[in-house]
């Protein structure tokens, strides 16, 4: 199987698990889902000249560009993670999974803080834990699924 082939497949294994592991954490604790995506997709489009529409249209599909966002994210990540590790010394798993969670973190974060949408520097240990946490788990998931498929 090619490298391509292998970090799709192990981001979109990551990205489940991330999205389990936040699904749960919603459920367990009663929170919403963020409102950060949705509000990062609608600057971007406005910003790109996308027409989304107005009003509940608008906020719907802000919503659903968010999410498309986030998969293309930890999918992606794991594509870049296929091409880069076959010309690397691999990495164990526990040492290269908190690297790509780190990494997808960043990407998530990255849009929304220079959009000033958030500002981690104000985030209280909860918020933290909920971004963290998740992100650790896709990482970890992501570097042990392409490990599983060598």
């Amino acid at each position: 199987m090619h490298s391509i082939t292998k970090g799709l497949l192990a981001g979109a294994a990551g990205t489940l698990a991330l999205d389990l592991v936040s699904y749960g954490d919603m459920l367990l604790r009663g929170r919403a889902a963020s409102t950060v995506p949705a509000q990062v997709a609608g600057r971007l489009a406005g910003r790109a000249g996308v027409p989304l529409g107005q009003g509940e249209e608008r906020e719907n599909r802000s919503q659903a560009a968010g999410a498309l966002m986030g998969y293309a994210t930890g999918i992606g990540a794991g594509v870049a993670y296929g091409l880069l590790r076959p010309r690397r010394r691999p990495l164990p798993v526990l040492v290269a999974g908190p690297l790509l969670g780190a990494a997808v973190m960043a990407g998530a974060n990255a849009p929304a803080t220079a959009l000033r949408l958030t500002d981690p520097g104000s985030w209280d240990l909860a918020s933290w834990v909920s971004d963290i946490v998740p992100h650790l788990v896709y990482g970890l998931t992501t570097a042990a699924a392409y490990h599983a498929m060598r």
